[in-house]
């Protein structure tokens, strides 16, 4: 069993492999994100960091299993792995558009805010812009980057604009971008 640092450390390259690079250790998503898991643990071993110990299957069942945003799944089969959302890598997740509920919430470093309020969220070198049912999670998501800052979306006007949703099994709703216009600054 691992410590909480080493889980946190593996579960960061297992994010950074599935979302970003899966190339870093030549290996090839399918259309959907999904990598087979033999594989991919064949391929971390070979090319990736060392880990002491070894990353192996016990370790990814853990951190599927103890990740608290749920950030991965597996294939009904249990075969395959892929991240739920945050690609900067083409994938296409398969998502249905889904009306969202009427407010939304995205957490931010405070330092972004001005610029946001200039051009609205976009989605820089991701699919799309990540949203939050809740303001406790967005603030935790604008934390990681600085003093955080939630802002509050009118996901429901966004909607009725035109503007697809998404919602992805770990609760995380998806958009490709919100113009200022429909983000509430609260300070």
């Amino acid at each position: 069993m691992l410590d909480r640092n080493q889980l946190k450390e593996r579960s960061k390259y297992l994010s950074k492999i599935l979302r970003h690079q899966p190339d870093s250790i030549h290996l090839q998503l399918d259309s959907a994100g999904w990598a087979d898991i033999t594989e991919l643990l064949a391929k971390m071993v070979k090319h990736g960091p060392r880990f002491k110990p070894p990353f192996d299957r016990e370790t990814l069942d853990e951190i599927v299993a103890s990740s608290d945003k749920q950030r991965y799944a597996f294939s009904e089969d249990g075969a395959q792995i892929r991240a739920n959302q945050g690609h900067s890598v083409p994938v296409e997740l398969g998502y249905e558009p889904q009306q969202p509920p009427e407010w939304l919430y995205h957490g931010t470093a405070h330092k972004n805010v001005v610029s946001i309020k200039k051009s609205g969220l976009i989605r820089v070198k991701r699919h799309h812009v990540h949203l939050s049912t809740n303001r406790e999670t967005a603030l935790q998501v604008g934390g990681r980057h600085g003093s955080p800052v939630s802002l509050t979306i009118r996901a429901g006007d966004l909607y009725r604009s035109g503007h697809v949703f998404y919602c992805t099994p770990n609760g995380v709703w998806l958009t490709e971008g919100v113009p200022a216009e429909f983000i509430e600054f609260k300070e």
